[in-house]
C-alpha cells in the first residue's frame, strides 16, 4: 500500500513494502525528482538496506559457525512494514523481528524509518534497537534513484555530481562481479568538487567511494532544478550507480554505512567489514536528507 504526506512545497509518496519511496514531487512546478522504477532499466526507486550493504558472496553469511541466506542488500527492501501515520506531512514505517527475518537474520530487533517534511527536504531517521541478548552486527545504507534529467533542458551528460565541501575521494576496488577487492584507487574530481556524469562511467557497475564529503547535489548549468543528497559521516561510504552499459535516464546516489562482501569469502557476520555492533537493548539512530529545488 502507498502513502503519501505533503506540506506547502512537495507531495512524498511511500511503499509500505521497504518503507520505499515511490515519488518525490514538486507542488510548485510538478516536477518529478525520483526515478520511477521503469524495469526496462531498473524497477527499483529507493531501496533502504538493512542489516547489510551490497552482495553476499554465494548470497550466504555465516554467524557463530551456522550458515545463513540472505539477499543483496538485506530482507527490510522486500518486506512490508507496519505504517504509523503522525502528520500530514510524517509518517513512521516498522518491522520487528518474526519468524520469516529470524530464519535469515538470527536477532531479535526493532526497525524504524520515519520520514519528515522539512520545507523543500526529506529528513530519513532510522533507528534500530537490539532486543536480542548477544551484540547484533548490521548496517545500513539508502539507494534512491533520480531521473537525469530533472527536467526537459540538456541530456544525461549536461548534468554532474557536485560535492561539498571539496574532497580527494578515493574508489573501492571492486570485482567485476561488484565484491571487494584490497586496495583503493584515486578517484579525482573536476576542481577537487565535481563529477560530470556519463554512462560509460558504470560500465563496470557501481562506483564505490570513501573519503568523499558528506554533500553531494545532482545539478546542472543548463537547468535551475536540483537534488541534495547529505548523509552523516557513519555513512562513511557513497556508491554511485545506473543500470550499466546502457543509457538509463537515472543516478542512484547511494550512502551505505559498510561494503559488499570480499570476492570469493563468504562473510562471518560478527567479523564483517564495518558493521555496527549494537549492544543488547540498546537503540542506534541515523538521520540523512534529500533537498530538492
Amino acid at each position: 500500500m502507498d502513502y503519501t504526506i505533503y506540506n506547502e512545497f512537495l507531495e512524498v509518496t511511500v511503499s509500505d513494502r521497504g518503507a520505499e519511496l515511490m515519488s518525490i514531487k514538486s507542488r510548485e512546478n510538478g516536477t518529478e525528482y525520483l526515478w520511477q522504477g521503469d524495469p526496462a532499466y531498473w524497477a527499483g526507486r529507493a531501496y533502504n538496506l538493512f542489516p547489510i550493504c551490497g552482495r553476499l558472496t554465494e548470497g550466504k553469511y555465516t554467524y557463530l559457525g551456522k550458515t545463513y541466506e540472505m539477499n543483496l542488500h538485506g530482507f527490510v527492501r522486500k518486506s512490508v512494514l507496519d505504517a504509523t501515520v503522525l502528520a500530514c506531512d510524517k509518517i513512521d514505517f516498522g518491522i520487528r523481528a518474526d519468524e520469516k527475518t529470524l530464519a535469515v537474520y538470527p536477532f531479535e530487533f526493532e526497525y524504524h524509518i520515519t520520514y519528515s517534511l522539512e520545507g523543500r527536504s526529506i529528513r530519513t531517521e532510522i533507528s534500530v534497537t537490539n532486543k536480542s541478548e548477544a551484540t547484533m552486527p548490521f548496517a545500513l545504507g539508502g539507494h534512491p534513484g533520480f531521473n537525469v534529467p530533472l527536467d526537459s533542458k540538456g541530456g544525461f551528460e549536461d548534468w554532474e555530481l557536485e560535492f561539498t565541501p571539496e574532497c580527494s575521494p578515493r574508489a573501492l576496488r571492486l570485482s567485476d562481479t561488484c565484491y571487494m577487492l584490497d586496495g583503493t584507487d584515486p578517484f579525482p574530481l573536476k576542481e577537487d568538487r565535481v563529477l560530470p556524469l556519463r554512462h560509460s562511467l558504470f560500465d563496470r557497475d557501481a562506483v564505490l567511494l570513501e573519503g568523499m564529503s558528506g554533500k553531494v547535489t545532482l545539478r546542472s548549468d543548463k537547468s535551475d532544478r536540483f537534488v541534495t543528497v547529505e548523509f552523516p559521516d557513519a555513512m562513511k561510504y557513497l556508491s554511485i550507480w545506473h543500470t550499466p552499459k546502457t543509457d538509463a535516464p537515472f543516478v542512484a546516489i547511494e550512502p551505505w554505512t559498510s561494503v559488499p562482501a570480499r570476492d570469493g569469502v563468504i562473510d562471518v557476520l560478527e567479523d564483517k567489514r564495518d558493521m555496527f555492533m549494537l549492544r543488547p537493548l540498546a537503540t542506534y539512530e541515523l538521520i540523512w536528507t534529500i533537498t530538492v529545488g
